[in-house]
C-alpha cells in the first residue's frame, strides 16, 4: 500500500520562501504524476502545480513565476519551492501521487498526503 507524507510547512513572513516536500512510501509501485493542491478556510481545494511523467510542470495562474515544482519519480519524492509568498498563499497544502502498484497485483492508485499548513504573516 502506498502512503504519502508531506513536510516543510510552517509560518513565514510575507515575501519569504518555503519549500514543501512529498514522499511516497511503500513497496512495488511506480509514480507517474505528482500534484500539489491547497485549501484555505472556506475555499475550494485548488490545484497549484502538477508534474506528470517527468514533464514540464503546470502551474495555477496564481503561482506562476513564484512556485517551482519538481519530481523525482524514480525516488518517489517531490518538492514545491514557494517564493514571494503573500497572505493569499496561506492554506493547507496537500500532495497527491498517482501511479501503478504491482503488489499484490497490478493496480492504479491515487493517494493523498495528510497535508501541511503554510501560514504567511504580514
Amino acid at each position: 500500500q502506498v502512503q504519502v507524507v508531506e513536510s516543510g510547512g510552517g509560518v513565514v513572513q510575507s515575501g519569504g520562501s518555503l519549500t514543501l516536500s512529498c514522499v511516497a512510501r511503500g513497496s512495488g509501485f511506480s509514480v507517474n504524476t505528482v500534484s500539489w493542491y491547497r485549501q484555505a478556510p472556506g475555499k475550494q481545494r485548488e490545484l497549484v502545480a502538477m508534474v506528470a511523467g517527468g514533464s514540464t510542470p503546470n502551474y495555477a495562474d496564481s503561482v506562476k513565476g513564484r512556485f517551482i515544482a519538481s519530481s523525482d519519480n524514480a525516488r518517489a519524492t517531490a518538492s514545491l519551492q514557494m517564493n514571494s509568498l503573500n497572505s493569499e498563499d496561506t492554506a493547507v497544502y496537500l500532495c497527491n501521487v498517482e501511479g501503478v502498484s504491482y503488489l499484490p497485483s497490478w493496480k492504479e492508485y491515487s493517494v493523498w498526503g495528510q497535508g501541511t499548513q503554510v501560514t504567511v504573516s504580514s
